[in-house]
């Protein structure tokens, strides 16, 4: 999921600034000591914890993007979203690890007809809105349909809808049935699908599968109260401020094992600067905040406070599914020796210090590893200890076109952002390149990058897509075509277009196979994309995030890369 993805998410502050890619990492809070420790284990805080009851407050810096699930491609949506909608399946969050799919509305994880074409779901009984009325598959369907009318809604999920047919489909305000799925009774739900797609249940886990009644359809205002399917509902949203969540009387616990529901009420102030937050948490001002913000909103000034004793049992941590990569716009930069030549300038070990240094990620050399299905080895000539290589840089640049001026975007929230664009305009420098900056307003941020201000150069992060352990969810989305394979996809920041390889993805979409067998084709024409730069990877993330006192059950979502809400409960 991008605008993380983005979605998009960012990393962590660490305890040792001075850490870089050569400096090895460090232990983390709740660790064990010694030479065998694991310096990316997962940490939760109080785990095991059952009681019912308190409340949540969450500080964050901004508003969520949206709260409709119809028009959300963003981790922080999807985080708090999983506590008022649910969907066919869950991707069910475990510290460290890839989520699992499992059962959510659905009595199972879906069944497949023999040739991969179809993929049947049937409803649990028993599943009602927040205002009593029943969910059927029709509230289902229609659900999906709003996603196809991308006239509305801009930053729409789209891996389900290019994977099911009727390309031609342009929304349910277009009039005209959609064909893509069938409900031929209230607790059945039929996908019928343009090729077999092996990690099929995991798009459905997309917020796309939220019911939504048409009756209740207010298009773009459906943000500010989508009708709850989860434990919790919406009791008040004043946007930009502060909202409220408390819990649904119509929501069935025995329908739902995934979703722990502990709290009574979680309040969302959504206008605290970062530098706010990351005091009240570490002095434990409110015993039952956490934050959803990146990086646990901590700042590089307050990370040695992390190995204080105290702040140190209260700090969630875990290695994330998320990776940071720089998009070097190809529609501006267009010489690909140029954007290698820029790539291999960086100096991405200063990068990693910026957010705050090997302790706290891995100089990542790609958007995929090992541990996802379908890998093959990945080549580039980056610097595996994020060194720059100055001079193979210039001569790469000799005799070209170079841009004299570039302009990099960054979020506005998160100095970490700013100062990582300091470091480039050093970098950039050496090839004669004048770097210039560009706040960009947080809220606004993502779909700035996929409109028509996108700047030169712009950090994004990506979480692993529908399904974080498959190359495929992970490549697709960021370098691969659009849904006719004609220009560049959705989620392609970097506007990436090579004819040859476009094709050859495009036709993979509709190939027969398993992830395995899929994977390692994917991979490989990853591999090849790569050669022509249109991103540089950056760090893979190890996030801390400090907790009140009082909070419990606190993990770090490996895709969420925040405090799973879904599972954090209050001491009271």
């Amino acid at each position: 999921m991008n605008r993380s993805t983005i979605a998009a998410i960012a990393l962590t502050a660490t305890a040792g600034l001075a850490l870089t890619a050569c400096g090895g990492a460090k232990p983390t809070p709740g660790d064990k000591q010694g030479a065998n420790a694991d310096a990316y284990a997962p940490v939760t805080v109080g785990k095991g914890f059952t009681t019912k009851g308190g409340n949540i407050n969450v500080l964050m810096s901004s508003d969520f993007q949206t709260l409709d699930p119809g028009n959300s491609n963003y981790v922080q949506t999807a985080n708090v979203g999983q506590l008022y909608y649910r969907t066919l399946v869950m991707a069910k969050e475990t510290a460290g690890q890839p989520p699992k799919m499992v059962p959510d509305l659905a009595t199972d994880l879906g069944k497949a007809s023999k040739d991969g074409l179809t993929w049947t779901y049937t409803l649990k009984k028993g599943l009602k809105f927040e205002d009593g009325s029943p969910i059927t598959s029709k509230d289902i369907k229609y659900g999906v349909e709003r996603t196809y009318a991308r006239d509305v809604y801009t930053q729409a999920p789209q891996e389900l809808d290019s994977a099911l047919a009727d390309d031609s489909y342009k929304g349910p305000y277009h009039g005209g049935d959609f064909k893509g799925i069938d409900t031929p009774d209230d607790q059945t739900v039929v996908f019928h699908l343009k090729q077999p797609y092996a990690e099929f249940p995991a798009l459905v886990s997309r917020s796309n599968t939220a019911p939504v009644p048409k009756a209740k359809d207010t298009k773009l205002d459906y943000t500010n109260h989508p009708l709850s399917s989860g434990p919790y509902k919406i009791k008040s949203y004043d946007r930009g401020r502060s909202m409220k969540l408390v819990r649904n009387s119509n929501w069935d616990p025995a329908t739902d094992p995934n979703r722990s529901a502990l709290p009574d009420t979680f309040t969302f102030s959504l206008s605290t600067a970062q530098a706010t937050i990351s005091q009240q948490l570490l002095a434990n001002s409110d015993p039952t905040a956490i934050t959803l913000d990146s990086n646990g909103g901590l700042q590089a000034s307050d990370a040695a406070k992390l190995n204080d004793p105290k702040v140190k049992k209260r700090t969630a941590a875990g290695l994330l599914g998320c990776t940071d990569v720089l998009n070097l716009n190809t529609e501006t930069i267009k010489d690909k020796d140029v954007r290698k030549a820029m790539a291999l300038a960086i100096d991405r070990a200063a990068v990693q210090v910026q957010y705050g240094g090997a302790r706290f990620g891995k100089i990542a050399q790609s958007y995929i590893n090992p541990a996802q299905v379908g890998y093959v080895p990945q080549h580039t000539d980056l610097d595996p200890a994020g060194k720059p290589k100055l001079a193979e840089a210039k001569k790469l640049i000799k005799g070209k076109n170079v841009p004299k001026k570039l302009v990099y975007g960054y979020a506005d929230t998160n100095a970490r952002y700013k100062n990582v664009g300091t470091v480039l305009q050093q970098n950039l420098k050496q090839l004669g390149i004048d770097l210039q900056l560009r706040p960009i307003p947080a809220a606004n941020y993502y779909t700035v990058l996929a409109g028509d201000q996108m700047p030169d150069i712009a950090r994004s992060g990506w979480c692993g897509g529908a399904d974080s352990g498959s190359v495929r969810t992970t490549i697709d989305p960021n370098v691969g075509p659009s849904l006719d394979g004609k220009t560049y996809g959705f989620s392609n920041i970097p506007r990436y277009h090579d004819a040859k390889i476009a094709k050859a993805m495009y036709e993979l979409r509709g190939t027969n196979g398993t992830s395995e067998e899929l994977g390692k084709k994917w991979a490989t024409l990853y591999d090849r994309a790569m050669q022509d730069y249109p991103l540089v990877p950056l760090v893979r993330s190890y996030t801390s995030s400090v907790v009140g006192s009082k909070v419990r059950n606190a993990q770090m979502g490996y895709f969420f890369g925040a405090i799973d809400l879904s599972t954090v409960g209050a001491e009271h």
